[in-house]
């Protein structure tokens, strides 16, 4: 912005903001530190006071409470910096699924994942819901291994347990949806269960 093109205040705004807001400035700080309780953020609210009742001159009616109109810009300051502190500290102190919930809301508002979107849409009603009564170690080991197609060894390292143990979380993960899933296969595609 060149010099030309910038706004400038007026003599007269600037003489009037000088002579009523300037006065006021050791009480400012002192609201500021009981607020802050640390003098280089009271200076900085103090600052940020100043420089947005400026901004804001043009607005404020001569004669009226300049004290009180300070005093709010004061606290609304120091009331939104801390919000914003609070958002931030809160944001990177959590982790993963929290942040994300910070950002995005809950998990019902988002949209859910590619992977889960096409399983909904290739099972049936019947199959998610099968699957989604699985244990959580159940339906994770299910979901690689016989619908992503991931081989033993790789869903061990993602996992981080033994191979054995995916073998054997995938056998009864398979036994509990044949359970659940008998009747379906039955009636709708006439698959029995072969007796055991």
């Amino acid at each position: 912005m060149t010099m030309q093109n910038k706004p400038q205040c007026p003599l007269s705004s600037r003489a009037s903001f000088q002579s009523e807001v300037l006065p006021l400035r050791d009480e400012l700080f002192a609201n500021a530190l009981r607020l802050a309780r640390n003098p280089a953020d009271a200076d900085d609210l103090v600052q940020d006071t100043m420089a947005r009742a400026f901004g804001a001159w043009h607005r404020f009616e001569i004669g009226t409470n300049c004290r009180a109109w300070l005093l709010r810009i004061l606290t609304n300051s120091f009331i939104n910096g801390y919000r914003r502190r609070k958002r931030h500290h809160r944001f990177t102190h959590e982790s993963g699924d929290d942040a994300t919930v910070a950002l995005y809301g809950d998990a019902s508002s988002r949209v859910p994942p590619p992977s889960e979107a096409l399983v909904d849409q290739v099972l049936g009603d019947e199959v998610s819901a099968a699957l989604g009564s699985l244990g959580d170690e159940y339906r994770k080991v299910v979901e690689m291994a016989d619908l992503s197609g991931h081989r033993y060894k790789d869903i061990a390292a993602k996992l981080g347990v033994p191979i054995g143990t995916v073998m054997s979380r995938l056998f009864r993960a398979r036994r509990q949806l044949e359970e659940i899933l008998s009747d379906y296969a039955a009636s709708d595609y006439g698959i029995r269960r072969l007796a055991a």
